[in-house]
């Protein structure tokens, strides 16, 4: 099953723990140091749109796009209101947008799913082809450490009164990938509707980003912990990327 499909329709129930307005905070504030002016975005994997909304909210001119249409869709419903969005389908690895950024933007581990090199070279070497001279590419990722430790080889079990999940995961030494089995039963009425899904993240180390990043021509990076100026340490479970061109 194709990953976000019908996984799309309960994602935000998920995810409703998530601290988007810190993400926020922090991005608004590396816009400013780097002296982002432009009030234009792109965001590359944009999913249901819940950090859309606050960029949208903050009064940026947004372009977003995502792979999944079942997700889009959910966007499309929850950003019908904002007259400075516009929402695209498109892949990370080949979108072309027709015009440049001075920032672009990537939350909640998107990257990950990129699972090939080849894929992630072709990935930021859109995002530089897309972006002003001196521009920002800030982006998130799972960190080895939380995909390799945290959720690899480990089973999760949530209960509440809708939806009853059970996630196993499985971590892959040979490739470094984590494979996500996760089976839903989702409540309607009086009855379980259950459905499965797989997902796959790569588990990526700082200097492997940090070289893709350099060979696509992005210089000034800069790595920080969960969305706060502390700088990484080696149980650091998400990694915030600043790169410039």
């Amino acid at each position: 099953m194709d990953a976000y499909k019908e996984f799309a329709y309960i994602y935000d129930t998920l995810m409703h723990d998530v601290d988007y307005s810190k993400w926020m905070d922090f991005i608004k504030d590396i816009l400013i140091a780097y002296n982002v002016k432009s009030q234009e975005v792109l965001e590359i994997g944009c999913g249901t749109g819940n950090f859309t909304r606050l960029l949208c909210e903050a009064g940026y001119k947004v372009t977003a796009f995502d792979l999944s249409e079942d997700m889009l869709s959910i966007a499309y419903d929850k950003l019908n209101s904002y007259r400075n969005i516009q929402l695209l389908n498109q892949d990370m690895t080949d979108f072309n947008i027709n015009k440049s950024f001075e920032a672009i933007i990537s939350v909640c581990d998107s990257i990950n799913y990129l699972v090939d090199y080849l894929d992630l070279e072709k990935c930021f070497n859109r995002v530089y082809s897309h972006l002003e001279p001196g521009g920002i590419f800030v982006f998130d990722i799972n960190s080895f450490y939380k995909l390799k430790h945290i959720i690899g080889n480990n089973t999760f079990i949530e209960d509440n009164e809708a939806i009853f999940y059970v996630w196993e995961n499985e971590f892959f030494e040979e490739d470094n990938t984590c494979e996500f089995y996760i089976t839903f039963f989702v409540k309607s009425q009086d009855l379980y509707k259950r459905f499965d899904e797989v997902h796959i993240e790569k588990a990526y180390t700082y200097l492997e980003i940090e070289k893709t990043l350099k060979k696509a021509g992005f210089e000034n990076i800069n790595v920080y912990d969960d969305y706060s100026n502390k700088l990484p340490t080696e149980t650091s479970e998400r990694l915030i990327f600043v790169a410039q061109k």
